[in-house]
């Protein structure tokens, strides 16, 4: 059970790429990536990470080639997980072609940066022949030489003409399959610089804000560049940058998805920051119930709120509700109806058993 947003988000119509099992762009639904920081060499740590951020949540993950020995390792590492893997290159275009011999989904290059048009043409190739998709990434931090000296700094227009440049490279190639990012760290020149693109390009886009930062700060900005651009109806797949466990990056782009009702998994909870008047220890509680739910995929609504302010409101919209009340006597909703009182102590095993029997309704019909 749930209210229709506020707002309907119309996003721009891009063209589909396959990644492996995954569809990018169109009407598919926005993919959330991350990328492991494991040593790739290390095939059993990759991959024990890989099922890792596959298991928040993750629709594509991407894994760092910077060498022979990292390509070599990838395709065993492809054997062993269920998730498609984007191979990050810088410069060398063999290692390119390397990772898409291996069973790589996609290639995130810049081709301006891998050599000449030969090199490109041998990378394209070898795309091709393996089905392999390509991401144009087109970075602040390591603009053309030649951009940079034109434009004086990096700014919007910078980063699209790299990102056109780039793509037509491909495209003399006869190669389409892409996808194209324009990334940088200040969430102002991000936002612009997607939304010139999204202008001039049909390709399905890349959202990020790179090098964002730790756990709390990363999340923020990415959170309001990121939400920002998808308000607009911009954006096919996003990935959080942050200095944290790659699982985090999951957790946080699903809830972006789900905040902006873009895509829903798992246990939406509603809850209050809590105040004097709370029936219940609020905070505590949603800790609680978020690490005992956390398995849960199935969309479901949950509130908790502390007492009965808001708490009956909210809970008339949720799947679930808990309104807090004296003396331990709390009010659980199902389906926005009230139902009946439980005592504090017994809440969370029974919100936990509500859940479940909710994700089984829902899976039945």
């Amino acid at each position: 059970m749930s209210i229709r947003p506020f707002r309907d988000i119309n996003r721009k119509k891009t063209k589909v790429v396959n990644l492996g099992n995954v569809k990018v762009g169109g009407d598919n639904p926005i993919s959330v990536q991350s990328m492991t920081n494991t040593l790739t060499t290390n095939v059993k740590a990759t991959i024990k990470q890989i099922n890792e951020i596959q298991t928040e949540g993750a629709d594509l993950v991407r894994v760092s080639c910077p060498d022979q020995s990292s390509t070599q390792s990838l395709k065993e590492i492809i054997k062993n997980v269920n998730i498609p893997i984007i191979a990050d290159i810088h410069f060398h275009y063999k290692r390119a072609i390397e990772a898409a011999e291996s069973g790589a989904s996609c290639l995130r290059i810049n081709p301006g940066n891998i050599g000449n048009k030969d090199k490109i043409k041998e990378v394209v190739k070898a795309a091709k022949d393996n089905n392999c998709a390509i991401r144009v990434g087109v970075n602040a931090g390591s603009l053309e030489k030649d951009i940079l000296e034109k434009f004086k700094e990096p700014c919007p227009e910078a980063l699209v003409e790299s990102a056109l440049r780039n793509i037509r490279l491909l495209e003399d190639e006869d190669f389409y399959s892409l996808k194209v990012s324009v990334k940088s760290s200040d969430v102002f020149l991000s936002i612009a610089a997607y939304r010139q693109l999204s202008k001039v390009s049909d390709y399905p886009l890349h959202l990020g804000i790179t090098e964002a930062g730790g756990f709390v700060s990363g999340s923020i900005k990415s959170s309001i560049g990121i939400g920002t651009l998808l308000l607009d109806g911009i954006g096919d797949t996003i990935r959080i940058s942050l200095s944290d466990d790659p699982v985090q990056e999951v957790k946080i782009g699903n809830e972006i998805l789900k905040s902006l009702n873009l895509r829903h998994r798992g246990v939406k909870i509603i809850s209050c920051p809590s105040c004097a008047r709370q029936g219940f220890q609020v905070i505590e509680t949603v800790k609680v119930l978020e690490e005992k739910l956390a398995h849960i995929k199935t969309p479901i609504t949950l509130s908790i709120i502390g007492c009965v302010v808001n708490g009956p409101g909210e809970a008339s919209m949720t799947d679930i509700g808990i309104t807090g009340g004296r003396n331990g006597n709390n009010m659980l909703y199902l389906s926005g109806v009230q139902t009946e009182k439980i005592m504090t102590e017994d809440m969370i095993n029974r919100v936990v058993s509500e859940v479940e029997k909710k994700v089984i309704e829902i899976e039945r019909n």
